[in-house]
């Protein structure tokens, strides 16, 4: 299975030297290669929220 970056638990980091490390926070994934279990119980949807966001008002450009 890929993985599941959609995932909350998924953690993608890349270090100073370009390194990609990717981790799950409760440890469910497959080491080499990296990848999320097949029908992963502890999968939960990350939640994104606009909440707290304020969207500037479109702004017209200047016809020439």
């Amino acid at each position: 299975m890929a993985v599941r970056a959609d995932c909350r638990h998924y953690i993608m980091q890349t270090t100073n030297a370009g390194e990609k490390l990717e981790r799950c926070r409760v440890d469910a994934n497959e080491q080499l290669p990296f990848a999320c279990p097949e029908g992963c119980v502890f999968y939960e949807p990350r939640r994104v929220s606009d909440a707290g966001w304020q969207i500037a008002p479109e702004r017209r450009r200047p016809e020439h």
